[in-house]
């Protein structure tokens, strides 16, 4: 079976077609600026195959548009893969936000399409643009091509309710389901089931803290194969301080930034995701790869906020260790997570208390893309990077829900 995975963006699409046979990618790649003019020499079109890189620029208006392109390219092109786009099996799309109600990934019809349009007040950079895509792919591949969504909120829908409410009016609830519903599930759920493969035990087995550190992050308590707690709440807003947002904060800082400002909350929300963070601390930019130039340049404000950031992940990894009563394993992953050596570092520095010492040398040499043990296997806690692959879990459900439909 042959699967193409979809990951939609307001202007940009990623695709990746596999082989299930045997999980490898035959190709990958991403289409940008999708809708926007394309100035000479602006590459948006980017083609991963046979170990090489191809980049051009081509002036996409629409998803569907894009869409063709990428079916141009896996079956047209000189980098084609496939001499029809009949003999892809599946389409997988990932969606950022499913809601209370879609705990499983799921074959997609229109009622589906359109109760995740309707969630788009929860997700507003994200749904609209998954459902585009999915538009897109039905325009482009016909109805009979069967199309799977696979949510970043599923994983995390085996949280308690003590961890998913809010102390807010119980109506608010009932009403409008406010609650916590976390987010990078898809990538949660590779890494806590792939440090158990590390680890030669079953996910049942173990209590995972899985570190999902990029532009966006978040942490979440896996207990025995389950996600019990994360950090991301009602919108991918919650948690820590990221690359441009601000994670949790006092909400009284909401309301008086506004009065003081004469904000409307649709200006404050872009404060609090675009213009907060990482950036606005340090003053120079959301890139970690910025910051850790300017950290070791001796900027006082990009050394404060990586502190802020190393101290307030390891405060929910204490949170964490405490909600589970005990830790098997921490894994890092991401951007930052695998690329990130002095944040690691500076991390764990926090957990002499749980007897966890890293390996520093080792710390420093991985690199993206590489998976590494920062600790002993004969160590209580156990510290690993591995490398997400949310697009193999997406491939992954989309040919079990497939196979299921020709039982």
């Amino acid at each position: 079976m042959k699967v193409l995975v979809i990951n939609c963006g307001s202007s940009s699409l990623k695709y990746q077609l596999l082989d299930m046979e045997t999980e490898d990618v035959l190709i990958a790649g991403t289409i940008e600026r999708i809708g926007l003019k394309i100035e000479g020499g602006e590459e948006n079109v980017i083609i991963k195959a046979n170990g090489g890189k191809t980049v051009y620029d081509k002036e996409l208006l629409t998803h569907t548009a894009a869409f063709n392109e990428v079916k141009y390219i896996i079956t047209e092109s000189e980098h084609k893969v496939v001499d029809s786009f009949d003999e892809i099996d599946a389409i997988g799309h990932r969606i950022v936000q499913g809601g209370p109600n879609y705990k499983h990934s799921v074959l997609v019809d229109e009622k589906v399409a359109k109760d995740i349009e309707d969630l788009s007040p929860l997700a507003p950079l994200h749904n609209p643009a998954h459902i585009q895509g999915y538009r897109a792919c039905l325009d482009v591949a016909g109805p009979d091509m069967p199309q799977v969504f696979v949510f970043d909120t599923a994983f995390h829908s085996t949280m308690p309710a003590k961890a998913y409410m809010f102390a807010v009016p119980y109506e608010y609830y009932e009403k409008y389901k406010v609650r916590r519903y976390g987010a990078h599930g898809t990538s949660h759920k590779y890494v806590s089931l792939r440090v158990a493969e590390k680890m030669g035990k079953k996910p049942e087995e173990i209590k995972v803290i899985t570190c999902h550190l990029g532009n966006g992050s978040s942490i979440s308590a896996v207990e025995y194969g389950k996600c019990v707690d994360t950090s991301m709440g009602l919108t991918p807003l919650d948690g820590f301080m990221m690359g441009t947002r601000s994670g949790g904060i006092d909400p009284s800082v909401v309301t008086f930034i506004m009065d003081k400002e004469g904000l409307s909350p649709k200006e404050m929300d872009t404060v609090l995701n675009k213009k907060s963070g990482v950036a606005a601390i340090s003053g120079v930019s959301s890139d970690d790869r910025d910051i850790c130039a300017a950290q070791n340049a001796g900027n006082e404000r990009a050394t404060l906020a990586h502190e802020m950031q190393a101290y307030q992940i390891a405060k929910f990894i204490g949170g964490y260790v405490a909600a589970m009563n005990g830790v098997d394993a921490i894994v890092f992953t991401g951007g930052i997570g695998e690329n990130g050596f002095w944040l690691r570092s500076r991390i764990c520095s926090y957990l002499d208390y749980l007897g966890v010492k890293i390996d520093e040398e080792l710390n420093e040499k991985t690199v993206k893309g590489a998976e590494a043990e920062l600790t002993s296997p004969e160590d209580k806690i156990r510290v690993f990077i591995l490398a997400t692959n949310e697009e193999l879990m997406i491939a992954r459900d989309t040919q079990e829900i497939v196979l299921n439909l020709n039982k």
